[in-house]
């Protein structure tokens, strides 16, 4: 066995001799095309004579003629070093690849006489370890025979103590068992309750939403947008109120300025508390002047929502103000129940 090992350890050296002449075969394909190549440059440098030949007349050569014959000289001669160079290239190429193949055939007769060597050591080795192994073996049989009764005993006292640790476990399994389906059952229990409170919850929402898109479109609603009539009478109420209510402004005022205007005039007994009364009076109608203001204000909020219909809406409930309470009471933002229970 251990020949055997090394004698496939030395198998990837000879594939990396093999391999070294590839490696040296791209040198050859350049020489070739070299060689390939230069005869065609030759047949064009041979071109160059026949030129020269019809060159070759009494006429005398311009500067320009000379300058282009110079030019194919030099061509040549180019052409000419450049076969040179590629010859010796492809002699250096053949000498390394000669020189690689002594370098290969040495190595590999190298390799053969070690793999001799090391097979001739192998097996010597090999009979002194299958000796070795005999004597080895016998002991191991001795000692795993002592060792096998002692296993069988302990086995055998190891199976006594397994029953008992089974019947233990037997129980405790079925104790558990309970316990787990008991467990079960309470969490079916709660996941029962929390679905009937889910449910519960639910239309809860759902109610709640009802109400609440109830409530807003009551909010929204316009109790009296189609019965324009009554809105034009109540903006005809609400217009003459303003009026009314206006005049009486400007009348409250007048009264507290012409009250002002007297107290600074005249000189009041303190002592008859004539002065102090005339103050109370001014406040109480500059209050009423401030009242009526507001009252104006609402009336000018009435009819934006007679304009867009809104009016007699409840503000309180959203539902719609009866007619004879909008008539009389201008304006009205509340119905009577939410009124009464301000």
């Amino acid at each position: 066995m251990p020949s055997s090992a090394k004698t496939t350890k030395k198998a990837p050296t000879k594939k990396a001799v093999a391999k070294k002449p590839a490696s040296r075969a791209p040198v050859k394909k350049v020489v070739k095309k070299a060689a390939k190549t230069a005869p065609v440059k030759k047949a064009t440098a041979k071109k160059a004579p026949a030129k020269k030949t019809v060159a070759k007349k009494p006429v005398a050569l311009t500067a320009a003629q000379k300058a282009a014959a110079a030019k194919k000289q030099k061509a040549l001669a180019a052409d000419q070093a450049k076969k040179e160079r590629d010859a010796k290239a492809k002699a250096a190429a053949q000498k390394a690849l000669v020189r690689q193949k002594a370098l290969d055939a040495a190595k590999a007769k190298k390799e053969r006489e070690a793999k001799a060597r090391a097979l001739a050591k192998e097996k010597a080795v090999e009979q002194k370890a299958r000796a070795t192994a005999a004597v080895k073996a016998k002991k191991e049989r001795d000692a795993k025979a002592k060792i096998a009764a002692k296993e069988r005993e302990v086995a055998r006292k190891a199976r006594e103590k397994a029953a008992v640790e089974a019947k233990k476990q037997r129980e405790i399994e079925h104790k558990r068992k309970a316990i787990e389906a008991e467990k079960q059952r309470k969490l079916r229990e709660i996941e029962r309750r929390e679905s009937e409170e889910r449910k519960r919850q639910e239309r809860r929402e759902a109610e709640e939403l009802k109400r609440q898109e109830a409530l807003e479109r009551k909010m929204h609603s316009k109790p009296y947008a189609e019965d324009r009539e009554f809105l034009e009478e109540l903006r005809g109420l609400l217009l003459e109120t303003r009026e009314a209510t206006t005049a009486q402004i400007a009348v409250s005022e007048s009264e507290a300025n012409e009250m002002l205007v007297d107290r600074e005039r005249l000189e009041y007994d303190d002592e008859d508390g004539s002065s102090v009364a005339s103050d109370i009076q001014r406040d109480q109608l500059k209050d009423y002047a401030s009242a009526l203001r507001l009252k104006v204000d609402e009336i000018d909020v009435a009819l934006a929502r007679i304009d867009d219909g809104s009016y007699g809406r409840c503000d309180e409930c959203y539902e719609p103000i009866s007619q004879p309470r909008l008539r009389v009471q201008l304006p009205v933002f509340t119905c009577v129940s939410c009124r009464a229970s301000v």
